[in-house]
């Protein structure tokens, strides 16, 4: 499966001589942060005279000649921008933010610069124009009007003044996002909250206490210190168990005001540099609003379409978190805790009514669900749906000595990629869970394998031990990884993940189901002491509280999504006070004050680190129907790895990529259009 990359040798920069570590990995060990400014200039000059043969070819434009010549240019400079994005993600440093900042703007730059390549876009606009005479193959025609999409979306047909506008909006806006997603990594950085008495640990059960036994040890504090950083694997189940409601506020709000505070990392004025620069750039190209701008490009088609879909879980969660508050509220007198609550009591009081009602605590549930026994879990799951065989491959140089790597093998013995796995958080990691790529699966030169990534915050310690919570996220991301892993398209541009963003969220959150069916976690969950199985009866009480609290969870991401609809949707031109816009559409929807947000505005990444979810954080919901209603495709044959549905769902959805219309691929799955009814019944929110 080694797959070395054919460039240009520079000996004295790693980064541009073939890449000969096993599957075609990069030189982890040799790619400093000085090595990348040098690397890009190359990369990019090289990436610019192949573009200026495409469009310079004397011959007509041709498929052939101009869209596959296309889609297999700048490898050098993708390989190498993938190197650098994930290392900033994952791996970062004082010096790599240097470079990440010195070279946002230089590489937004060129990526508009190949858009605006107006003989380039002749051609293809050219063939797009006369697309439907070529007689094209399904997937041809897909990545020409894909491409072609891309062209427009990207300013185009932009000329004179206006054309150097827009470089200089993106460009600004490459620069403001990186500076934006910094600051956040640094106030996470900035707070540590050392723990000292038995007092301070109050109602956290052990897991948690070796979790920040962890951190502490992370930070370099002494040998018996307690730590608590704000990364979520530590502050969400602080926040569900600490007796402490003064430390409990204390951590809750540090979450909630990061980038809000004043100083070189207040991300307000950031963010409302970037909305002006959105507003701008739509402006541009002839859209009312940013929202109407990217909702282009989206399954949902319109702010109308999402404003219903998130309408119809908005009000009814709002009724339906009533119920809990009074529950809650009285479960507070019980305990002797102030009332009315508070958003930091929710959590805690929450875990409280469950243990009661449920006869639940996520304190006795943790001890079977260890991180390895869970990958095992995913990994059998990977193998009876589309059999995948995992192995482990030891001994690879990677960038950090918590990864793992396993090559992706179909029965055959065949390859299928490279599986990568980042679990635990450090300082130099953003938060969150994420999935990314090293490298594309593609048919060029014969077939490109995929290296694929999974980024999560677990919070290490000896053996790490998730919540049921941290479970689902571990097969969601792994949801993503097997979509990037399962791709078997021709054109790297329709491979994998590179599929419109209300539809990329299907293959993820379709994946989690499985992590509560009752066979995989029999087989999997296994205390970690004595290797006894998850008994019938904790299992009984899981499934049966699967719904507790939905309410909850849905307000809280609801209502960051619908500000984010309703900030992307203000008229270009309206300027934009973040802090002030934020709490007059907390007032406007009536969000509970003792439930909150999710995310904020001046730490809301999903927006402001980059574009791919603004406008776009409904997306969730949106995939949620769609992976709702699949997932009873197989729970209407009574198995859940039914084989001719598994067949199906690799088929249309794991390895189509972007080669088809989503919403024909999900037709083509399941023989019908999707239904919200199946999401609203998950979230609780329909009884019948």
């Amino acid at each position: 499966m080694n797959q070395p990359n054919s460039t240009v040798q520079t000996p004295d920069n790693p980064l541009l001589a073939d890449w000969l570590a096993p599957y075609g990995l990069p030189p982890f060990e040799l790619a400093r942060p000085e090595y990348f400014e040098s690397a890009f200039d190359l990369a990019m000059a090289a990436q610019r005279t192949e573009l200026d043969a495409i469009a310079n070819n004397p011959e007509r434009p041709t498929f052939s000649n101009t869209l596959v010549a296309l889609d297999q240019c700048g490898r050098l400079y993708n390989r190498i921008e993938l190197l650098f994005s994930n290392l900033t993600y994952s791996e970062t440093s004082p010096a790599l933010q240097a470079v990440q900042r010195t070279m946002a703007p230089r590489l937004a730059a060129h990526e508009n610069a190949i858009y605006m390549h107006a003989a380039l876009f002749a051609r293809v606009d050219s063939l797009y124009r006369q697309r439907q005479q070529l007689a094209l193959a399904p997937q041809d025609l897909r990545l020409l009007e894909r491409v072609h999409l891309d062209f427009v979306r990207a300013g185009a047909r932009l000329d004179g003044a206006a054309r150097q506008r827009y470089g200089a909006v993106v460009q600004e806006l490459a620069a403001q996002c990186t500076t934006f997603s910094q600051n956040v990594l640094a106030d996470e950085n900035s707070f540590l909250l050392e723990l000292k008495t038995e007092s301070d640990l109050a109602g956290l059960p052990e897991f948690v206490r070796e979790a920040m036994r962890a951190a502490a040890a992370q930070r370099g504090l002494g040998e018996n210190s307690y730590a608590l950083t704000l990364s979520p694997s530590l502050t969400e189940p602080f926040l569900s168990f600490s007796a402490r409601r003064d430390l409990r506020e204390k951590v809750w709000r540090e979450r909630s005001l990061r980038g809000a505070h004043e100083g070189p990392t207040d991300n307000r004025p950031i963010a409302a540099r970037i909305m002006a620069l959105r507003q701008e750039q739509a402006q541009l190209l002839g859209y009312a609003s940013y929202a109407d701008y990217e909702l282009v490009d989206r399954m949902a088609g319109s702010t109308a379409a999402v404003l219903n879909l998130l309408g119809q879980a908005w009000e009814p969660a709002k009724a339906k978190a009533e119920e809990g508050r009074v529950t809650l509220t009285a479960m507070a007198r019980s305990l002797g805790e102030p009332t009315p609550i508070e958003a930091w009591d929710w959590r805690y009081l929450a875990e409280k009514v469950r243990a009661q009602q449920f006869d639940l605590d996520d304190a006795e549930l943790k001890p079977y669900f260890t991180l390895d026994n869970m990958i095992a879990a995913m990994f059998d799951c990977a193998q009876r749906l589309f059999g995948l065989h995992f192995v482990e491959q030891h001994g690879l140089s990677l960038y950090h000595p918590d990864v793992r790597a396993w090559e992706v093998q179909r029965a055959d013995g065949t390859a299928v990629g490279l599986f990568l796995g980042d679990n635990f958080a450090r300082p130099t990691k953003r938060s969150g869970a994420w999935m990314s790529i090293f490298r594309s699966q593609s048919g060029h030169q014969g077939g490109t394998l995929p290296i694929v990534i999974n980024n999560n915050n677990f919070a290490k310690a000896s053996p790490t031990l998730l919540s049921f919570e941290d479970v689902k996220t571990l097969f969601h991301e792994f949801g993503h990884g097997l979509h990037g892993l399962l791709s078997q398209v021709r054109h790297e541009r329709l491979a994998g993940t590179s599929v419109l963003r209300d539809y990329v969220e299907l293959p993820s959150q379709l994946f989690e189901n499985w992590a509560l069916e009752r066979e995989v976690l029999q087989r999997h969950a296994r205390h970690f002491q004595s290797g006894d199985v998850l008994p019938d009866t904790l299992l009984d009480k899981l499934h049966a509280a699967r719904r507790f609290n939905q309410a909850w969870a849905t307000l809280m991401y609801t209502g960051p999504a619908l500000i984010d609809m309703a900030l992307h949707s203000l008229p270009n031109g309206t300027t934009v006070d973040i802090a002030a816009f934020e709490a007059e559409q907390c007032r406007l929807l009536g969000v509970p004050q003792d439930i909150g947000l999710r995310h904020h505005l001046s730490h809301f990444q999903h927006l402001f680190a980059g574009s791919g979810y603004a406008a776009g954080y409904y997306v969730y919901m949106w995939a949620e129907v769609l992976e709702a209603d699949a997932y009873q495709a197989f729970s209407e044959t009574g198995n859940a790895f039914d084989e001719s549905t598994a067949r199906r769902l690799l088929q249309h959805i794991y390895s189509a990529g972007n080669s088809q219309e989503p919403a024909q691929a999900f037709r083509n799955f399941r023989g019908r259009d999707p239904q919200v009814e199946a999401m609203l019944r998950k979230r609780g929110l329909l009884t019948v």
